[in-house]
């Protein structure tokens, strides 16, 4: 493993060997290497010793040392100052360093699919960062032929990066620094801890606040922190902020505080039934990322996860029982009838057949993704709009779930996608031959989505029934107006 704790002498007990070594217990005084660290840091980095002080390492007798230790033979060590400390260390500090004495956090969290948020590279997302957003203007020593900016600082600060080393344990400036969540780092491991906890307090009152995931956790293709502001949850924690009793050592739902729920509160913190989880998907029901929602165990699986045995419904009742610290069962049940409608609605009118008139209409797109109208158009529908009105019903934020959610969904779908439909299918059958074919192919996926029940609205096709229930909600409304609510049945 890359760190080693033999600075710590016999006063850690460990058990295994040094790659799965967890610590039984605490120094019983701080290593003399930490204190030559904190003799020089505290006259350069004053700041850091500050924070460290009012950290719980501190009062454990954990310091630098016990945490930036490495060995000779790992690929970023280096002797730090060869005059006086004498000892290899490594700037990273890796979930593997953090196993040593977190050894059950560390081996949740690198199992969930916050650890493998560095994967994304070579993604589609990857593809507008760093070609069509960006350049290889950005050159350093791990990469001569450039790299895009707009990567570096951001896609790979939230989901991070394969950190590179370029001699003496300096760490290539396009790479270093990166607290992204699903940093790839020099010891093989992926995944970083700081980037929920921050750097060197590790306060846990800091990680259970909403703010602490909205740096990622933002924007209009996953605006979490946004829906919490606006959702009941989010509005009781701004007024009850003082009740949340946020520095708890075991802060259970229900019984340390009642006054709101925060992000950890229903993905990771403790309830009365369950203890704290550090894979923050055993209590989600819906992957809302994809074009279509899929169920959590089959992009767990595409992962070789091991939670991909976890089922589904297993995972709704684990946050059914969050829920239950505050709400009843009738309100519980309610609400995911509610959010799977929604998911359902997106999946049904806009994701699959999205999906299949793109793929209809491939023959007569230019081959380079982005180069087309409908590209752009396509991706947002999914990509953006589809999500914030997902995710927006998971977190009853009402207005992200209309206005920018499903309004934005189906005003780009029917004044955008489908009038660029249109035209693929004039300029193909125009230039005949082939791509005439591939015209009348997608002429007739258009014409079938169109009149399909959710869609035939837009050709003024309303069946009888529809027109009914549209005539009686007309009705509704003005007797609304007029004060007439519960007069009539």
């Amino acid at each position: 493993m890359k760190k080693w704790l033999m600075g710590l002498g016999a006063a850690l007990m460990l058990t295994g060997g040094l790659a799965t070594a967890s610590v039984e217990r605490a120094p019983d005084e701080m290593s003399q290497e930490t204190k030559e660290c904190v003799k020089c840091h505290k006259k350069n980095d004053p700041g850091i010793v500050q924070q460290w002080g009012s950290s719980k390492h501190y009062g454990a007798n954990v310091g630098c040392y016990e945490c930036h230790a490495a060995d000779p033979k790992d690929l970023d060590a280096y002797i730090h100052d060869g005059k006086k400390v004498k000892k290899h260390i490594s700037i990273i500090v890796s979930p593997k360093d953090c196993g040593n004495c977190h050894s059950k956090v560390t081996t949740e969290f690198v199992e969930s699919h916050h650890a493998k948020g560095g994967r994304i590279i070579g993604s589609l997302d990857n593809l507008l960062a760093e070609v069509i957003e960006g350049n290889n203007s950005l050159k350093t020593p791990a990469f001569p032929d450039g790299v895009s900016p707009a990567a570096v600082s951001g896609c790979w600060q939230c989901h991070g990066f394969q950190v590179k080393v370029i001699g003496e344990g300096k760490l290539d400036p396009a790479t270093w620094p990166n607290t992204g969540i699903g940093r790839i780092n020099t010891d093989g491991s992926e995944g970083s801890c700081s980037a929920c906890h921050s750097r060197h307090k590790f306060s846990i009152a800091q990680a259970r606040q909403p703010e602490n995931c909205g740096k990622c956790h933002m924007g209009p293709d996953h605006p979490q922190i946004e829906i919490y502001e606006e959702s009941k949850h989010g509005i009781a924690f701004h007024a009850n902020k003082d009740e949340m009793n946020l520095d708890s050592p075991k802060w259970i739902v229900g019984e340390d505080y009642t006054a709101a729920p925060t992000c950890a509160t229903c993905h990771m913190s403790a309830t009365k039934k369950q203890p704290v989880t550090h894979d923050i998907g055993n209590r989600i029901s819906w992957n809302n990322r994809p074009p279509v929602s899929i169920r959590p165990e089959v992009s767990d699986k595409k992962y070789g996860l091991k939670s991909q045995e976890i089922k589904w419904e297993e995972r709704r009742d684990n946050m059914k029982d969050v829920c239950e610290a505050c709400h009843g069962e009738n309100w519980i049940e309610n609400f995911y009838t509610q959010y799977d409608a929604l998911v359902n609605l997106y999946n049904e009118k806009y994701a699959k057949p999205g999906l299949k008139l793109m793929k209809v209409a491939k023959p007569l797109l230019k081959p380079s993704k982005f180069s087309n109208k409908i590209d752009w158009t396509w991706f947002e529908l999914w990509h953006h709009e589809g999500r914030r009105a997902r995710h927006a019903a998971s977190m009853m934020g009402p207005d992200y779930t209309h206005w920018h959610g499903t309004y934005d969904l189906a005003k780009h779908w029917y004044s955008k996608f489908v009038p660029q439909l249109e035209e693929l299918i004039a300029k193909g059958k125009k230039a005949g031959g082939e791509k005439a074919k591939a015209a009348d192919n997608l002429q007739k996926a258009l014409d079938a989505m169109l009149n399909s029940d959710d869609h035939k609205w837009y050709l003024d096709k309303l069946t009888d029934a529809q027109k009914k229930m549209r005539k009686a909600a007309v009705s509704r409304f003005k007797d609304q107006m007029e004060g007439k609510v519960g007069t009539s049945k």
